[in-house]
């Protein structure tokens, strides 16, 4: 009974020793503040095996946090105008797509930004001419290297 008695205590005495530097600066006032304002937002955890806290577990009887917001009014004027002329917006109705997918002949096509540049696709056109890698004309619709293997260097 002794040693379980002074297992415990050595372990209590343990966890407050090893806490202690975390409240170093924190007086009882602040903690009472602190306390109250967890309560009130509901930012304490819910008895039970939930894990979840009491503003997680009925939020209708907390306040909702306020979200900063990293744009300006402006930015988003700005940005929904420009996704009502691109038409990049929701269609209403059941239809889940986007206003410039259901009507593309309404709005401006997207355009794609090439991730190569000319000179390379000059340098490719130029090398698939030399080993004859392209789609020779005609009904065959095989490679020229492989309807005239002898016009064309191997690769």
């Amino acid at each position: 009974m002794k040693l379980k008695f002074t297992a415990t205590a050595l372990i209590l005495a343990s966890g407050l020793i090893a806490g202690a530097p975390s409240f170093a600066g924190v007086t009882r006032e602040q903690v009472k503040a602190e306390l109250a304002a967890a309560i009130r937002t509901g930012d304490i955890m819910a008895g039970g095996e939930s894990g979840l806290k009491l503003n997680e577990l009925y939020p209708n009887r907390y306040p909702t946090k306020q979200v900063q917001s990293s744009v300006t009014r402006e930015q988003v004027k700005a940005e929904l105008a420009a996704a009502v002329r691109t038409g990049d917006i929701m269609a209403s109705g059941e239809t889940g797509g986007k206003l410039n997918e259901l009507y593309p002949s309404v709005y401006p096509a997207k355009q794609v930004q090439s991730s190569i540049t000319r000179e390379q696709v000059k340098a490719e056109l130029a090398e698939a001419i030399r080993t004859g890698d392209y789609v020779a004309g005609g009904e065959s619709g095989g490679k020229c290297n492989e309807l005239h293997p002898n016009m064309h260097l191997p690769v």
